[in-house]
């Protein structure tokens, strides 16, 4: 936890504190600057300190000294660039800044780019906070992480955005404490593993969703204060949920009271003002060059895990990252040292972050968001990797989501877009993620992009999410998809939970609760998700009937299950596909069910296999399909009949 300063030597950052924090290697650097809750030679107070190397002069102002920053100026610890101040007196809770004067004598106030609270918006002065104080009840999730295995797992994670999953009556948000007792229950009994919060960090627009952080060490006090916060995870933790955040270490905003020109100078930016810009986002990007910009951040990802039991994050925009030129929005081209576009000082970082954070977290989940090829992402770092353990499959999503948009007759005409995602999906550790992204913006909801009737939305809806949970790779959804909502994705107001006023929503949302819960029980659909030998086609190819069949194995001799996937409105009865081994085998599964809104076309009874090769395999099977509409088949075996698990 945050450390307490008690004697008057640790009010100065050590020799050896300053030598790693300059050397981007002090990566617990909230321990040694921000505001921290102190006893000095007896006295109770506040150690203040901030990294600020081209101001003439850093002082504290609060309403403890009415704002007035000459009552209490900050000095400078030898020629480290950081400024440090104990004030006797103050306890958690002050409000403050630093006054900092520029380089040209210029005077203005910036928030404490380690506060651990701020004000809640639009005011922006940091509040002291004593992080020690809550009492944690996660010791069992926090055994149980330690020995987790997330690559042979089931992986589930529900994606949400905090301030419009739902609202109170009049439009306010509900707290983190208010919404962890609606939420996390809701979360568990639907099937899912982990929940996936858009960042939480301090921001000043509501609109960004948290994407343009003023405080990357402050959970936003739109929701309530720091001890609120730990109780959410802490309750999802105990509810056997993980917590993984979205976290945003390519750019930051230009508000005055931010990172922005800190010191009077360009100190968390690059100093051209090409490298620095965002344009397409109207932010300014992060400056790799500089050691101390890796503290900063590495130490803000350690911290999240450290101080709050996070246990993992999707690393934002890393495409943004990597390449100089990726999202910049405009004409401007930028090269490296070497004429490039790659951004190689920002490649040294991401493999720095994720060597030091499963150096201390070894069973952290590290997503990227990544949008290019750039090869070995999730290889470590050793073998020339970027060092995380998970990547969004973001490829494979637009394929599939262009795939599904198309209309039924038109399908076998971009059949490779179903197909394709299996020349590479082992290349990589992937999460096939159904997010945010693809339902902003006048995309539309995944309900509402299929083609077709409303009935055949569904019908297609349900085979697109049969599709995703049986394909290799560990699965995301954003909240309101798990019931179908209509309405694409609005964030000024809270999901569409009248639905389930409508029989047809109340379907749906059954049908994903009881598909998790299917997916879990199913070892054969994650125990070897990154695996090859997890996959094998029976049918990639049958374009003219836009029907693909394959088989996903676990890790067991025997343990298998077969998929057919059928993106036509045709229904067959007798269509014959090849099977592995000789004896009966039982529809396990089917989007087709009366229950899920389906027209019930299934196979009730059990089929007896033919002795006839078909599809490459050496025996076959004649089956009834109903259109739109995946089914699931597993063989019959005496421990099944006796009632065994799947």
């Amino acid at each position: 936890m945050v450390k307490t300063v008690k004697d008057s030597q640790q009010i100065a950052p050590t020799d050896f504190e300053l030598y790693l924090f300059h050397e981007g290697t002090l990566y617990e650097s909230y321990h040694m600057l921000g505001a921290h809750v102190a006893e000095v030679g007896g006295e109770k107070g506040v150690r203040f300190a901030v990294w600020a190397p081209h101001a003439k002069a850093v002082s504290v102002a609060g309403d403890f000294n009415d704002w007035d920053g000459s009552k209490h100026r900050m000095q400078k610890v030898k020629d480290s660039g950081i400024w440090v101040l104990f004030v006797p007196g103050l306890r958690a809770g002050e409000l403050y800044k630093y006054e900092i004067t520029g380089p040209k004598g210029e005077k203005f106030l910036k928030a404490d780019p380690y506060a651990f609270y701020s004000e809640v918006r639009p005011r922006t002065a940091s509040i002291v906070h004593d992080l020690g104080k809550y009492k944690w009840h996660d010791h069992r999730w926090m055994a149980h992480k330690a020995k987790y295995d997330p690559y042979h797992e089931p992986m589930l994670i529900y994606e949400m955005h905090f301030g419009s999953w739902k609202k109170k009556e009049n439009g306010d948000f509900y707290t983190y404490r208010e919404i962890a007792d609606m939420l996390i229950g809701y979360v568990a009994d639907h099937g899912y593993t982990h929940i996936e919060l858009m960042p939480i960090m301090e921001h000043p627009f509501d609109r960004s969703w948290g994407y343009q952080i003023t405080g990357f060490y402050a959970p936003t006090s739109r929701y309530g204060k720091p001890d609120d916060f730990m109780y959410f995870i802490d309750k999802c933790h105990q509810n056997g949920i993980g917590v993984i955040l979205d976290w945003v270490p390519v750019h930051f905003c230009k508000d005055a009271h931010g990172l922005g020109r800190f010191d009077g100078t360009p100190l968390y930016e690059p100093a051209d003002p090409d490298k620095a810009e965002r344009p397409i986002w109207g932010t300014y990007n992060f400056d790799f060059q500089k050691p101390e910009i890796s503290s900063f951040l590495i130490s803000n990802a350690i911290f999240w895990m450290d101080v709050y039991h996070i246990d993992g994050f999707r690393v934002d925009a890393v495409s943004s990252l990597i390449y100089l030129n990726h999202d910049r929005g405009d004409a401007k081209k930028i090269t490296n040292q070497c004429g490039g576009d790659v951004n190689l000082e920002a490649v040294a970082f991401l493999k720095k972050l994720n060597e030091a954070v499963f150096k201390k977290f070894p069973h952290a989940l590290m997503m990227a968001e990544e949008a290019t090829a750039w090869p070995l992402v999730t290889a470590p770092t050793y073998a020339g990797g970027l060092g995380f353990n998970f990547k969004w499959n973001m490829g494979w999503v637009h394929d599939v989501l262009r795939y599904m948009q198309t209309a039924e007759e038109k399908r076998q005409e971009v059949h490779d877009f179903l197909t394709f995602s299996m020349h590479y999906a082992f290349s990589e550790n992937y999460v096939l993620p159904f997010s945010h992204d693809e339902v902003v913006y006048g995309k539309r909801s995944l309900l509402n992009k299929m083609p077709g009737d409303f009935s055949q939305k569904f019908a297609n809806l349900r085979l697109l999410y049969a599709y995703f949970m049986t394909h290799p790779g560990k699965k995301l959804l954003f909240m309101g998809s798990e019931f179908g909502q209509f309405d694409e994705w609005k964030d000024l107001t809270q999901l569409d939970w009248n639905l389930f006023e409508f029989e047809t929503h109340q379907k749906f949302f059954r049908f994903t609760k009881d598909f998790n819960d299917f997916y879990k029980e199913m070892r054969s659909l994650w125990r070897l998700d990154h695996e090859q030998e997890s996959f094998e086609w029976i049918d990639p190819n049958n374009s003219r009937q836009s029907i693909i069949v394959f088989i996903r194995r676990g890790k067991r001799k025997g343990d298998y299950c077969i998929v057919l996937c059928n993106f036509s409105k045709v229904a067959y009865e007798k269509f014959r596909i090849g099977v592995p081994s000789y004896g009966k085998y039982i529809e396990i599964f089917s989007t087709d069910d009366e229950r899920f809104g389906g027209g019930g076309l299934l196979n009730k009874n059990a089929i007896q296999v033919d002795k006839k090769p078909f599809h490459n395999q050496p025996y076959s099977m004649e089956i009834s399909i109903p259109p739109l509409s995946a089914v699931i088949f597993k063989k019959l075996t005496a421990k099944r009949r006796r009632g065994g698990k799947k």
